[in-house]
Formats: structure tokens, C-alpha cells, sequence
């Protein structure tokens, strides 16, 4: 790791990470298929996303941030499997990475602390959707104990989605 990332620190994200979250995520929907959302987004239409992620419940938002400078390095989010009540107890998770920060654990510690903050939670199942190929994603959600349970081929402008379940 560099000497930008050897301070890693996690927290819950808040209302002035709007900006920065909406840029790290607008590379992802410019530069790669894995949002499958087609257009950028502007803070303000991404405000109600970042609001449905409170500090407590199980839809929750941790942020990565370079030591002192609050730089975002990532996020990762749990929100809902599906919309219907009796999917309540099913979460779907990501974790997007800032351009350049990859392979240096970050999406590891991201993925502690929200399923750390889930821990107490009344959880069932996460669920990840994993656009492909990914062989990272996948290994990472591998390493947290998620099994691939089946893959929607060619779903989003003929992209494939590996499906990954775990238990919580």
C-alpha cells in the first residue's frame, strides 16, 4: 500500500459525502457496464439513494476514507433485495472502489464493517449481483462466504449477472 492508504479508516457515510460518492459512482456508469445505469447522475438526484441508507436498520452506507484528508477510497452499501414486504429480511450488497484504490483491501474493509453493522440486524440472506466478467468481485465475495447461485445471461444490454448469495 502506498502512503495514501495506509490510514484507512471506515464510518458510516453522511449527507457531505454526496458529492464525492455521486463522482466515484459516475466513473463506474461512464467507464464500465457494472451499474447499468446509462446516464450520470447529479448529487442531487443521487440525495434520495444516499437517504435511504440511514445509520441504523438494515440499509446502511460505509465509506472508506484516506487517513486524515476524508479522501473517499470507496463505499459499501446494503439495501433492498427486493420490494416486496416478505423480502425484508434479504439485503442486496455492493461495494464500488475509487479509481486506482483497487487490490489494496479496501472493499475488504468495507465489506467488514457493513456486515459487522448488519450483525445485530433481522437478516436472513445478502445477496450480490456481479456483472461480468468480474473475477475480483467475485473473489471477494467468495473470501465473505457467498456461493454463486445462478446467472442471468445477457440481462442488462446483453451483459451477464452472476448471482451470489450468503447467509447472514
Amino acid at each position: 500500500m502506498g502512503p495514501e492508504f495506509t490510514e484507512v479508516q471506515v464510518r458510516t457515510g453522511v449527507e457531505a459525502d454526496l458529492g464525492a460518492l455521486t463522482d466515484l459512482y459516475n466513473h463506474y456508469v461512464r467507464e464500465t457496464p457494472i451499474t447499468f445505469d446509462t446516464v450520470p447522475f447529479t448529487p442531487e438526484e443521487r440525495r434520495p439513494w444516499l437517504l435511504s441508507h440511514p445509520e441504523d436498520g438494515p440499509h446502511r452506507l460505509m465509506v472508506a476514507t484516506a487517513g486524515g484528508s476524508q479522501r473517499i477510497l470507496g463505499y459499501a452499501t446494503s439495501g433492498p433485495f427486493r420490494a416486496k414486504p416478505a423480502y425484508a429480511t434479504s439485503v442486496e450488497v455492493t461495494v464500488y472502489v475509487a479509481p486506482g484504490a483497487g487490490g489494496r483491501g479496501i472493499g475488504t474493509l468495507l465489506y467488514n464493517a457493513l456486515f459487522e453493522s448488519l450483525a445485530g440486524e433481522d437478516l436472513h440472506r445478502a445477496y450480490a449481483g456481479i456483472a461480468q466478467p468480474n473475477e475480483a468481485s467475485a473473489r471477494l465475495h467468495e473470501r465473505f462466504g457467498f456461493r454463486h447461485v445462478g446467472t442471468y445471461r445477457e440481462v442488462g444490454r446483453y451483459w451477464d449477472v452472476a448471482w451470489y448469495e450468503k447467509e447472514l
